[in-house]
């Protein structure tokens, strides 16, 4: 049985020229597919070619990050609707490529905001926000998925979302690390959270509630590559080959599933959402 790893970023591997080999580890391990996830205009191209390159194996979104916002954050913002019409961006060959499966990530993040100038940070939260509410116009309009990235900022992203109209039961938050009280509002709304490595940490008893809360009928794993490796890789670079990981700690120490029934219920979660 596969597993698909949601959420993963592969411009490193890219540049490195470890792509092949980290594929390779990855189809060894039974990853059956694997998600990248766009952040900024360097990256959108990069993952559309790999897709079309890698069909049906490398599936891509496109979105501006919260941590790539900056004041020309609505520039980017408007290239964004071209990559469903298979364009790309203007300074890019124009190809005959699959649609994204999914906008995103965007959202909010106040963890990386300016820790010694309060007046800047409030600035930079502001364009945040106001990106974020574009891009979810963006999606209402489209009808895609959206995979919301939230750090420190929770409720400000649901009132958003909430705001815009977007339908719930299409809107992922990655990398949930927030408790109980946070999933059931998502789960109250129709969305979803995905879980991470960070899942398999010894401080991670409140996530491990929330996926619980949740329910394996809704779940989906994630690597959020090369960042947030699982026990026993704790500390060193992540792939989506480890997700394995996380999803055999979940069925373990949460559902009390095998790895397979859990694989099997996880695969097809994450190909209803994301039409893959």
């Amino acid at each position: 049985m596969g597993l698909i790893d949601t959420h993963t970023h592969l411009e490193g591997f890219a540049q490195r020229g470890e792509l092949p080999a980290m594929l390779a580890r990855a189809r060894a391990a039974g990853v059956e597919a694997m998600i990248a996830i766009g952040t900024d205009t360097d990256d959108w191209p990069l993952y559309r070619d790999m897709a079309n390159v890698h069909g049906g194996y490398v599936h891509h979104t496109v979105g501006l990050h919260p941590c790539s916002v900056a004041e020309d954050w609505a520039e980017r913002v408007a290239l964004l609707a071209d990559f469903w019409g298979g364009r790309g961006l203007p300074s890019h060959e124009e190809r005959n490529t699959g649609n994204p499966v999914a906008l995103g990530e965007c959202g909010l993040d106040r963890f990386h905001l300016p820790k010694d100038d309060p007046t800047a940070a409030e600035r930079i939260f502001g364009w945040q926000k106001a990106a974020l509410a574009t891009q979810l116009d963006l999606a209402k309009s489209l009808g895609c998925p959206v995979v919301v990235h939230s750090r420190g900022a929770f409720r400000e992203c649901v009132e958003l979302i909430d705001a815009s109209g977007v339908d719930w039961t299409r809107v992922v938050f990655h990398c949930f690390t927030e408790g109980e009280a946070e999933m059931a509002e998502l789960v109250r709304r129709g969305g979803f959270g995905s879980f991470t490595g960070i899942v398999t940490y010894k401080s991670a008893g409140p996530m491990r509630a929330a996926a619980k809360l949740q329910g394996l009928d809704r779940l989906m794993v994630e690597t959020d590559a090369p960042y947030l490796s699982p026990v026993p890789h704790r500390g060193k670079p992540n792939e989506p080959a480890y997700v394995w990981h996380t999803a055999e700690y979940l069925a373990r120490e949460v559902f009390g599933v095998t790895a397979e029934t859990l694989a099997a219920v996880t695969t097809a979660n994450a190909k209803r959402f994301f039409s893959i």
